[in-house]
């Protein structure tokens, strides 16, 4: 233990204490505004580079005798030969191993090098190639011929290889071994790339025909669109138009059907274009966009428009302008069926050129793609195809039989006893009204109210109906309305209106009487303020009050309270009588409030400005001293806020305290007061 504490060994009988590393302490910078003088990142860099010290290189060996550089010779071979031996499959060993060879003009030496290397990976193209320029550096001819025949032979998908021993051959003058290596090559079938060159090699000699020759080979191995263009240009190039023209026929043959064909085809109009011939590039034009799938016609198109711009007259610029965009909106309907804006997008392009076989063509088609489910929602858009095409055919083509077929068939398609369209209907009778076939409208009417009634044909056929003159069959239609939707208060209110505007007076009274009987009304305050304003408006006092009366057994709603008020002092009658009626009404909805609804205190307070402004109104009649007492005192209260995690704050309301709840009040507060001495005094006569 205290050799441990005296010192350690491992480090020298030293101390943990003496070899730890004491790190600077960082000092904390009290003054932290800018220094006047600032160092820029340059002057930090720059005096840096000048303190930096001399590199340390090896000192220079001079070799002055034989025996010298056959030492120094000898000691580098065995230092490659030892790191071979290591590294085996570093190449780059292997190719620093034959370049020193070379240096020392050691040629055959440097040979055997490359062999080894090639031995080991004769897959490696760059070995290869800087053994062959190795052999062609130093004029070694022969060699090098040697060492490219046999890297071809190995390695015959190597492009780079080809490319320069052929380059070797040409720079030496051998235009025959060239071409004999070019077609040792051709053989292999390599990529475009490698025909062009060899085409070019034939070009620079002004062979032509040996060229044509070869494209013949080269459009054969890749029968491709790029490969015909570059042959056709070829023989553009050498000013034979029949042979290009020839070319390109026989490549369209081929590839008309191809996935590139459409550059083919711009290629082909062009190239008669240039030689003039309109009328051929117009029919290669329109060819192609008759045979080219629409998805891959776009740059056609535009080619297309433009040359119709350049050579065609007014109507063929705006069919070629109408085609791009009778392209465009197919592809459209093609890749989805169903995007109905497409179709109508479509139709109304149509609609402009004015083709009517064309038209209903694209209307048929359009109205083919029914949607898949049967919801609504999905026929929303699909159902004005329909609409679109009816009123196309009795405004634009004056059809009006197929107009007619054109309403039948979509009604047969809708399926009604799912959903129905309130609109078709509508229009189908609209339509036949128009042609003045009543027959006709009051059965698409009638089929309309059997299979699918809905609110909008019931008032549209009563509307009819009642233009008409016919009032047993709107009585009718309304009892049917009726006996569809019992709880419509509209259809009741409707129906006693008509009565009322012909006199029958009763009978819309029984009307409202029957209207009020039903068990479910969807908005029966209107239904019950209707029949108010029809007793009222026949004068008939008694008969309202008793409907108040009914009404309030039914509901104490503030308003019917306020409304009944209201109909009091407006009433008729002598004005004192109105008004103690009126207050007669206010003081039995203040006692309901006050007793059976203590909660409502904002509505009560309500009724009590309603109540002080009538008797503001009444003038001299009016006593506001009986409504002022009763008035209630306005508090701002705050209220807690609960949340899911608790207590989320407080928010401020409006509390009213009505003078019978102040008194109370301060009962409660005397009380307590009263207990509190008792206790008291109770405490002073024990102690």
């Amino acid at each position: 233990m205290a050799s441990n504490r005296d010192g350690d060994p491992s480090l020298g009988y030293l101390t943990r204490k003496d070899t730890e590393v004491k790190l600077p302490r960082p000092t904390r910078v009290k003054n932290k505004t800018p220094a006047p003088i600032q160092i820029t990142a340059e002057q930090i860099l720059r005096e840096a580079r000048e303190r930096q010290e001399a590199e340390i290189r090896p000192p220079k060996q001079k070799i002055t005798d034989s025996t010298e550089l056959a030492d120094y010779r000898l000691r580098k071979r065995k230092e490659f030969e030892d790191l071979i031996r290591r590294v085996r499959w570093n190449i780059s060993v292997w190719i620093k191993y034959a370049q020193w060879e070379e240096s020392q003009k050691d040629f055959n030496r440097a040979r055997s090098v490359w062999e080894r290397a090639l031995e080991v990976d004769y897959r490696n193209h760059t070995l290869w190639l800087k053994y062959a320029e190795v052999e062609m550096k130093n004029k070694f001819i022969n060699h090098a011929r040697n060492v490219w025949d046999r890297a071809v032979t190995l390695l015959p998908r190597i492009d780079q290889l080809w490319y320069k021993y052929i380059h070797m051959e040409e720079m030496l003058g051998n235009v025959a071994g060239a071409r004999q290596i070019f077609e040792r090559w051709m053989g292999w079938m390599p990529d475009q790339q490698g025909w062009l060159s060899y085409i070019k090699f034939e070009l620079r000699y002004n062979e032509v025909e040996r060229a044509r020759g070869i494209f013949e080979r080269f459009v054969q191995c890749h029968p491709k669109v790029s490969a015909w263009i570059r042959y056709a240009k070829f023989e553009m190039k050498n000013g034979e138009v029949a042979r290009a023209r020839n070319v390109y026929e026989r490549a369209v043959e081929k590839l008309a059907d191809d996935e590139e064909a459409e550059m083919l085809f711009v290629a082909f109009a062009e190239f008669e274009e240039r030689c003039k011939e309109t009328e051929r590039a117009r029919c290669i034009y329109k060819f192609a966009l008759d045979h080219i799938p629409k998805g891959r016609a776009e740059d056609l198109y535009r080619k297309f428009v433009a040359f119709e711009k350049q050579y065609g007259d007014k109507e063929g610029i705006e069919d070629a302008i109408v085609g791009k965009r009778r392209f465009q909106y197919e592809d459209e309907v093609r890749k989805n069926p169903l995007n109905y804006d497409a179709w109508f997008d479509y139709i109304r392009l149509e609609e402009s050129v004015g083709n009517k076989e064309r038209i209903r063509e694209v209307y048929e088609r359009a109205i083919a793609n029914v949607p898949p489910a049967q919801e609504k929602r999905y026929w929303q858009r699909y159902i004005y195809l329909w609409i679109n095409y009816a009123l196309y055919e009795e405004l634009d083509a004056e059809d009006i039989e197929r107009t007619r077929e054109v309403y039948r068939e979509c009604l047969n398609l809708i399926p009604h006893e799912i959903f129905s369209f309130a609109k078709i209907w509508l229009l189908a009778a609209q339509f036949e009204t128009r042609q003045l076939n009543l027959k006709g409208a009051r059965q698409v009417l009638g089929n309309a109210i059997g299979k699918a009634p809905k609110d909008k044909i019931f008032k549209k056929y009563i509307e009819i109906e009642l233009q008409l003159g016919n009032i047993d069959r709107c009585r009718k239609l309304y009892e049917k309305y009726l006996e569809w939707s019992p709880e419509n208060c509209y259809a009741w209110s409707k129906y006693a209106e008509l009565e009322r505007s012909l006199s029958e007076t009763e009978r819309a009274r029984s009307i409202f009487e029957l209207a009020i009987a039903q068990p479910a009304l969807d908005m029966p305050e209107l239904l019950w303020k209707a029949y108010i304003d029809f007793e009222i408006s026949e004068g008939e006092y008694d008969r309202t009050r008793e409907l108040y009366k009914r009404l309030l057994d039914r509901t104490k709603h503030l308003k019917v309270w306020i409304s009944c008020a209201k109909f009091e002092a407006s009433a008729m009658e002598e004005q004192k009588l109105c008004i103690q009626n009126a207050r007669r009404v206010f003081e039995k909805a203040l006692n309901y409030f006050r007793m059976s609804a203590p909660e409502l205190k904002e509505e009560r307070a309500m009724l009590l400005d309603e109540w002080l402004d009538m008797e503001k109104s009444f003038g001299q009649l009016g006593d506001v001293s009986l409504v002022e007492p009763k008035l209630p005192k306005k508090l701002k209260k705050r209220k807690q806020i609960a949340s899911e995690d608790g207590l989320a704050g407080y928010e401020e309301y409006i509390d009213y305290v009505f003078p019978e709840e102040a008194h109370a009040h301060n009962l409660k507060i005397l009380e307590k007061a009263r207990e509190w001495k008792r206790q008291k005094l109770a405490s002073g006569a024990e102690d």
